[in-house]
C-alpha cells in the first residue's frame, strides 16, 4: 500500500499527471485528493508551498544521486531504476533513503515471518535442539558430566514443550451409534 504524498495516511486516489512529457504519479489519501482536485483557483501562497515542496523533492533526488557506495560504486538513482543492489554493502549505505521506501511499500519496516500451524516444532525450536545435543555430545566426550547433566534436563524440557500442544488437545473420540 502506498501512503499519500501529502500526509502519512495511506492513499486511495492514484493520480498519474503528464508533467513535461513525463508521466508522474501522485498518491493521495482521501482529504487530501479532495484538497487536490478542488484546487481550480490557487492562491500565490499554495503555489509558492507547491514549488518548494518540489525543490525539496528535487534536492533530496540530487542528493541521492551524488551518494555513492563505497564498495560498489551504484547510487540510489540507480538502484530504485534497476531494483537491484550492487552488494551487501549498500543496504547500510542507503538506509536513510531506503526506511521511506519500505514504509511506503510494506507499511514497515521489520519483517515478522510466518510459521506453518501443522508444524509441531518450530525451526528455531529444531535448531536450539540440535545445538543441545552437540553441546551434550561434548561435554560427555570432555567427562563434564555436571554440564551434561544440565544440557540433558535442558533437552528434555525443550521437548516436553514441544509435545504439550499436542497432550492438550483433546482426545478424538468415534461417533456414538
Amino acid at each position: 500500500m502506498k501512503k499519500c504524498r501529502r500526509c502519512t495516511k495511506t492513499a486511495t486516489l492514484h493520480i498519474t499527471e503528464i508533467r513535461d512529457g513525463k508521466a508522474v504519479a501522485v498518491h493521495l489519501c482521501e482529504t487530501c485528493a479532495r484538497e487536490y482536485l478542488e484546487k481550480s483557483a490557487e492562491t500565490p501562497e499554495e503555489v509558492l508551498q507547491d514549488l518548494a515542496a518540489k525543490f525539496g523533492d528535487l534536492i533530496s533526488s540530487a542528493a541521492h544521486s551524488v551518494a555513492a557506495c563505497p564498495e560498489c560504486g551504484i547510487t540510489f538513482n540507480e538502484f530504485r531504476e534497476s531494483g537491484r543492489f550492487g552488494c551487501a554493502h549498500d543496504y547500510s549505505e542507503f538506509l536513510e533513503e531506503l526506511i521511506p521506501l519500505l514504509e511506503n511499500i510494506h507499511e514497515d519496516t521489520t519483517h515478522i515471518g510466518k510459521r506453518p500451524r501443522h508444524a509441531l516444532m518450530g525451526t528455531q525450536d529444531q535448531a536450539r535442539l540440535v545445538h543441545l545435543r552437540n553441546s551434550l555430545r561434548a561435554a560427555v566426550e570432555a567427562e563434564d558430566y555436571e554440564s551434561a547433566a544440565l544440557l540433558r534436563d535442558q533437552i528434555a524440557a525443550l521437548e516436553a514443550d514441544v509435545r504439550r500442544p499436542a497432550a492438550t488437545s483433546p482426545p478424538q473420540t468415534p461417533p456414538q451409534p
